[in-house]
């Protein structure tokens, strides 16, 4: 039966190019021609091993490797320099090797065996033994490698992957290495294609549904085989509710599909705010005998765009509150740990979202699951805007993989791709979507067009209209398309810094804190929120972005910062921004700034309240400065004399008060303190995400606090990354951090043993803290 091991324990890496020298006699290059081609350097099977080897005898500085965990990336670790690219995080990119021994059994002999890499940066060259098993083209697509032929059996056998990071695939932070798991799989020679079962829900009528379950099996043997499929569809509390078998013959070395349509009645829906899911197995047997089984997780839910009113998930008209997304983490680059994805998507749902983009690539394997489990309603987005071989390869990856998820409802074939507005655009749109529709048809078909949508040729291909920015352009797109839906792909890039309140600051590389239209083209929440809301046709949008991201910046700042939550996962005033225009079950109001402006009294301070509220009223130390109505999608406003004590904010709704929030002046930080944020296990891959913050000695959180803190744990964990100002230039992964706006963000990696692992922080002239985080 089938096996998936997941090996990304003991790599062996080296970041150098280790260019090894070509021998010069010709029984090196004739053994260097045939199937074991990789006769020396860090490719070759017995590389380090065999002093008198090739490989040893023209290898370069073989005392770099060191061993390393994935996932993987070696660029972030570095100090950012002002003469690398801004685009890409101010890093210099290199390439490296890595290198991984893998024992085989003799029980696997008539076994298939495969290397799934779910992602690696940015080009990579694969080879097992020495042999060359395989080219990836691109750093967001995940791929198999069949290594059955060329394994040894009780055997020590030996993975090289090259990295070519120097070839840049987007205009944000491409970090370098393999950054998301690999796994080695191990099935029967007939089993079930990577992807192979495809079991989307179709609504049929009233409370009667089918599951047209397709499997595709793959043959590895000699000969054609008569294989028996049997498909399940399994509730959420393990009852079976629908089951069929059928036959096929899969020629030898080949593939072949057989469907098992199933009915379902009654089943309950997915939806983004009870996102059940459903399991959907499939076994394959020959002669009586089970071969492979897998399963598939899979939801109900009906889905439909109009032009006119919008769109209906289960009949129920939604709008998109969606936010686009890149995958790096802050504190440890495109190596994010899956408990961290899962708090990512935890995080942008407690702000009210119920929409995510999977800009500009196909998201984590992990990052896909959360979203289906808590509730989003995805855009699923391929790399390549290309209809070429490895193009069409690559947006087959991403459909295959993805779509059996309630969640995924947007097939998106590109973005911002100046092609869009050219015939050749039209063609090559055309050869993609009839290429996805061979996969799956039951989503809507789009791009994400920027420049000059009004003369899109893409549009006339589309099933909807994605459209970036240019809000003046709407109506005119609406009026020239009035049977295609329409909704924002991307929208809202308007940049704000964590805590900063002063003015835009240049030589900082802060970003007011108050929401604002940076430019005609990065129009503001407020702004875009009243338009849309005028306009019931548009199904809503998706804003840009999430998360502050590496990269796409300028000096001294690292990031971009158009997120409502920070580069190290802290919420901005933003976050409750989206929180007061999205959460209409439960009041919200928001008061900024804080409230520690020393030296400024009697200077006129900023007020502003986010709230979904009818009216806002303020408060300095008791006295009402005054009530002001709310308009939607608005925020109450005041500008107050500086005078130190308690301002407060009340938020009425028909008159009755519903909310409140309110910053007191604070002494000075006496106290450090930790929080834990996330959910963490002892299995050796999690990360435990950490919030140091200060308070005074009255209790008070100091919001301005600005200590260097050091951090160091016992030996369950290790400090993995610090991060607190954009502009801070210290390596992530320094124990050291300067405290900026109140915040400091840790990530402590932890072991696979139970216990107690402590966390501990340190500052002079404050009281240290420790916390302690039960690992089980």
């Amino acid at each position: 039966m089938r096996e998936k091991v997941l090996i990304d324990k003991d790599w062996l890496f080296c970041e150098d190019e280790i260019n090894a020298k070509t021998p010069k006699e010709k029984g090196a290059l004739y053994t260097q021609s045939k199937t074991e081609r990789a006769r020396w350097g860090p490719a070759c099977k017995d590389y380090i091993a065999e002093e008198e080897s090739y490989s040893y005898q023209y290898a370069h500085n073989p005392e770099k490797w060191v061993t390393v965990d994935l996932p993987h990336d070696y660029i972030i670790t570095q100090t950012p320099s002002k003469d690398e690219n801004n685009a890409l995080g101010f890093f210099k990119y290199k390439n490296a090797w890595y290198r991984k021994t893998l024992y085989i059994p003799s029980t696997d002999k008539d076994r298939r065996l495969s290397l799934l890499f779910d992602g690696v940066a940015t080009n990579c060259t694969i080879y097992v033994n020495g042999c060359l098993m395989k080219h990836n083209f691109c750093g967001y697509t995940s791929f198999e490698v069949d290594i059955t032929d060329v394994v040894k059996f009780d055997a020590d056998n030996v993975i090289s992957v090259y990295v070519d990071a120097t070839h840049f695939e987007g205009w944000w932070y491409n970090g370098g290495g393999i950054y998301r798991h690999v796994w080695l799989i191990k099935t029967d020679t007939v089993a079930v294609d990577l992807w192979g079962l495809y079991a989307m829900p179709r609504h049929i009528d009233g409370d009667v549904w089918s599951v047209p379950a397709q499997i595709t099996v793959l043959n590895a043997e000699y000969s054609d085989v008569s294989v028996t499929a049997t498909c399940k569809v399994i509730a959420p509390d393990g009852t079976v509710v629908a089951s069929e078998s059928a036959t096929g013959t899969v020629p030898m070395r080949d593939k072949a599909d057989i469907k098992c349509p199933m009915t379902v009645n009654n089943p309950e829906l997915w939806d983004i705010d009870t996102p059940t899911l459903y399991t959907v197995t499939a076994e394959i047997s020959v002669d009586g005998v089970i071969r492979d089984a897998v399963s598939e997780r899979t939801g109900f839910r009906t889905f439909l765009a109009t032009p006119d009113k919008g769109l209906f998930l289960n009949g129920k008209h939604v709008l998109i509150k969606g936010v686009c997304a890149h995958q790096d983490f802050g504190l440890t680059g495109k190596a994010v740990p899956d408990n961290i994805q899962k708090y990512k998507i935890q995080l942008i749902k407690e702000m009210g979202a119920n929409g995510y983009r999977c800009s500009h690539y196909p998201h984590h394997n992990e990052t896909m699951d959360a979203l289906d489990e808590l509730g989003f309603i995805v855009m699923a987005e391929t790399r390549w805007f290309e209809s070429t071989d490895e193009g069409l390869a690559q947006l087959e990856m991403l459909i295959k993989r993805d779509r059996n998820r309630p969640s995924v409802c947007f097939w998106s074939m590109g973005n911002e791709e100046p092609f869009h507005i050219t015939e050749q655009g039209r063609r090559i749109c055309k050869a993609m979507i009839a290429h996805t529709k061979k996969f799956d048809d039951s989503r809507y078909i789009m791009s994400a067009v920027s420049n000059d949508p009004d003369i899109a040729t893409v549009y006339d291909e589309c099933d909807i209209l994605g459209v970036n920015y240019n809000l003046d352009k709407y109506d005119g797109i609406h009026e020239k398309y009035p049977n295609k839906p329409i909704f924002a792909s991307e929208c809202c890039a308007t940049g704000t810094t964590r805590g900063w309140y002063a003015d835009d600051s240049a030589e900082r590389g802060y970003m007011s804190a108050y929401d604002k239209d940076a430019s005609t083209w990065f129009l503001g929440r407020e702004h875009t929120n009243k338009f849309f809301n005028e306009r019931e046709w548009i199904m809503g949008g998706y804003q840009w972005i999430a998360v502050d991201h590496r990269g796409e910046t300028v000096w001294p700042r690292l990031c971009s910062q158009s997120g409502a939550i920070d580069l190290f996962l802290q919420r901005k005033d933003a976050f409750y921004q989206n929180q007061a225009f999205w959460i209409d079950d439960k009041p919200i109001i928001h008061l900024m700034p804080h409230w520690n402006f020393a030296g400024c009294e009697g200077d006129m301070i900023r007020v502003w309240t986010y709230t979904n509220c009818d009216e806002a009223e303020l408060f300095l130390n008791g006295e009402s400065l005054g009530k002001t109505a709310i308009e939607k999608y608005g925020h109450g406003e005041w500008y107050v004399p500086y005078s130190p004590g308690t301002l407060s904010v009340k938020g009425y709704t028909n008159g009755k008060l519903v909310a409140e929030d309110s910053v007191t002046t604070t002494k000075k930080a006496s106290n450090l303190m930790l929080r834990l944020e996330n959910e963490v296990s002892a299995n050796g891959c999690d990360m435990a995400f950490i919030t140091c913050y200060c308070t005074d000695e009255d209790g008070l959180v100091v919001p301005d606090a600005c200590p260097t803190v050091s951090f160091h744990t016992n030996s369950y964990g290790k400090i993995a990354g610090t991060g607190s100002d954009v502009s801070d230039h210290t390596p992530v992964t320094s124990p050291i951090r300067k405290m900026r706006a109140g915040l400091i963000s840790v990530a402590v990696k932890v072991g696979e043993e139970q216990g107690a692992l402590k966390v501990y922080a340190q500052s002079e002239n404050l009281n240290s803290a420790a916390l302690t985080i039960d690992l089980d």
